[in-house]
């Protein structure tokens, strides 16, 4: 029998904590390589908004989205991160046994037992010394899995080998509203000291509640559960907390003021397009709700915008549309240049954030990178976020070369609406099938590709590559 141990009640009081001194950590931990693999097809959202019978524009303005990435029954989510992981220790030559930690960040589930990471167990040869596991939380696990590798980094438990972050999912929804907010894509991400993208020390919160936005209980469909409206409204209540604590943290760190002039440029989880010009307008409302005097608004609005609680302010179409006024032309500088994969692929879910940070890395060199802040916001329902910043601390032209976002994407091969609707129904008919040989061309993959082979009798999956 163990005796119950008597804590006195102040033992958990709240303590005030003091700065921390971060000299003793190694330096600049953060991304040091990073690249994305999406597959050859997609469709266009023009395409889609006739074939759906819906207003022009309806995608293309409404979501903002060009085009959606999407893939047959050759590709899973193993197949691409396999294709993802191993795409990016060719292209920077990374010796397999230098990489000591592992996780992947994923809400696209084949087994309830086994792990994606175990499965890219099978790249590594003989270095099975790696840690790490699956993280799952709706679009956040991508975040949560960097977070913990930079603090296994920053840890005693830490050997002084590399940890790789792999992020991204299939995105794919019922035939109806939602299915235009779908996409495909994987980031892979090597992490370590003196990154060119470094994480911001201190600068860093989180938060998360219990919600029923969007969840997947029938594990027998890739299609989710969703309640649109109420994720817009846990979305922008969690952007809420995480700006406003993120702008106390920098003002005791540094003791200077912070609003969005701070931040170079702003990167948010991407359902969709239009869902960032909401968040960007959104931290100007909560610059203005500290610093009124420094708006040119009218007077009914200050008073109004002054005296509206939060849950009203969520749902009000005159403070949306107020604040996307005062920020369009900050949103063209600070915003548009980091929606280049997220509106070419659409929604990739934990690989989302990341998809933006490698289009920014592809739209702009290094003289408007370097020394830059980048404000980071992931997002996943249920609910889980967390805001963070990086340092452009060095030049990331290489990550840019080796990427090669542009010549890659104008690779890629459109389809019509209706080939797109004959693969989401043939990935619904054989979800979870056994003894199936999948029937999709294995020529039209790009090269490098991992595909799915075939599936046995015991539902074990068996990929080759296309060379």
């Amino acid at each position: 029998m163990f005796a119950a141990t008597r804590i006195a009640p102040s033992a958990f009081a709240k303590r005030s904590v003091s700065p921390r001194d971060f000299n003793a950590y190694p330096k600049n931990v953060g991304i040091l390589a990073m690249d994305a693999y999406f597959p050859s097809t997609f469709v266009k959202q023009e395409d889609l908004e006739t074939y759906d019978s819906v207003a022009k524009g309806k995608y293309t303005v409404g979501l903002e989205q060009d085009n959606m990435a999407f893939c047959g029954d050759r590709e899973d989510i193993y197949s691409m991160c396999l294709t993802a992981t191993q795409n990016l220790l060719e292209k920077y030559n990374i010796p397999k046994d230098s990489i000591g930690r592992l996780e992947v960040g994923t809400e696209t589930v084949l087994d309830k037992s086994k792990s994606v990471k175990t499965v890219l167990m099978s790249l590594f040869d003989k270095n099975h010394n790696i840690e790490g596991i699956d993280t799952i939380n709706a679009c956040y696990g991508g975040t949560s899995a960097l977070l913990n590798a930079v603090n296994w980094i920053e840890s005693s438990s830490w050997d002084g080998r590399y940890a790789l972050v792999v992020t991204g999912d299939i995105a794919v929804y019922a035939p109806g509203n939602a299915r235009p907010t779908g996409g495909a894509g994987v980031v892979a991400m090597l992490i370590g000291p003196e990154a060119p993208l470094a994480l911001e020390r201190g600068l860093k919160t989180s938060y998360f509640e219990h919600a029923w936005d969007f969840y997947k209980p029938n594990l027998e469909s890739e299609y989710p559960m969703v309640d649109g409206k109420s994720s817009i409204v846990c979305y922008l209540r969690a952007l809420d907390y995480c700006y406003r604590n993120f702008r106390d943290m920098y003002e005791k760190q540094t003791l200077e003021p912070f609003t969005r002039s701070k931040i170079d440029y702003a990167l948010f989880h991407s359902p969709f397009a239009k869902m960032s010009r909401k968040c960007y307008g959104r931290l100007a409302y909560n610059d203005f709700l500290k610093h009124p005097e420094t708006f040119r608004l009218t007077e009914d609005q200050v008073r109004n915008f002054s005296t509206l609680g939060d849950e009203e302010s969520y749902s009000s179409k005159e403070v949306e549309k107020t604040f996307y006024e005062v920020t369009k032309d900050e949103y063209k500088t600070k915003v548009e240049p980091v929606q280049l994969l997220p509106k070419q692929l659409g929604n990739s879910y934990t690989g989302s954030l990341y998809t933006s940070l490698l289009s920014l890395i592809a739209n702009k060199q290094d003289q408007d990178l370097l020394n830059k802040r980048l404000f980071m916001f992931s997002y996943g329902s249920g609910l889980a976020s967390t805001a963070f910043s990086l340092k452009v601390a060095s030049s990331p032209a290489e990550i840019r070369q080796k990427s090669d976002i542009l010549n890659r994407l104008a690779l890629r091969t459109a389809v019509s609406p209706e080939q797109f609707s004959a693969a989401m129904l043939l990935r619904e008919d054989t979800h979870s099938k056994l003894n199936y040989r999948p029937v999709g061309e294995v020529k039209d993959l790009f090269k490098g590709t991992y595909y799915l082979d075939r599936i046995d009798e015991m539902k074990r999956r068996h990929y080759q590559r296309r060379l």
